[in-house]
């Protein structure tokens, strides 16, 4: 599985086409060229997934939830609901038309790496949960300042 780092500003087409950076492409070489698009669960962004790393996802959450129970069936449809996406000629890549409805208004996109994959938002809509966020600081603080060992495991 590629780790995946950096934050990238595109322009968008109105066909919902756009140049994937070369810095975030460098990093993917490895990768056989194919993606997997799908809306967050979490935030108004589209999630941009290398196909390998996507196929790991899916067979983790395999593995989590049982097929027989209605509750981890519905889970699993959501959170398998993509696209598979390549790059063209021009290393363009093109939202597909189901989720385009994300990014509908945008002219341009944020691309914003979590190290497993990247997030693709409309400019306005990621400048806007950025300022809106809160303490960010606090935040980590809050959720990583506890001494742990080793392990993990938090020190008392």
């Amino acid at each position: 599985m590629a780790l995946i780092l950096g934050k990238e500003y595109c322009r968008i087409d109105s066909n919902g086409r756009f140049k994937f950076p070369i810095a975030l492409k460098r990093q993917l070489e490895s990768e056989d060229g194919r993606f997997v698009i799908r809306q967050s669960v979490y935030a108004e962004c589209l999630e941009l997934w290398t196909y390998a790393s996507f196929r790991e996802e899916v067979e983790k959450l395999q593995r989590l939830l049982n097929p027989y129970r209605r509750e981890d069936r519905e889970l699993l449809r959501k959170l398998t609901e993509g696209n598979i996406i390549e790059l063209d000629s021009n290393d363009r890549l093109l939202v597909p038309v189901e989720q385009k409805h994300v990014i509908a208004k945008a002219k341009e996109v944020v691309l914003q790496s979590t190290g497993k994959f990247i997030e693709l938002w409309d400019h306005a809509t990621y400048d806007r949960m950025n300022t809106a966020g809160g303490d960010f600081a606090q935040r980590a603080e809050e959720l990583l300042g506890q001494s742990r060992g080793e392990d993990g495991e938090q020190l008392s």
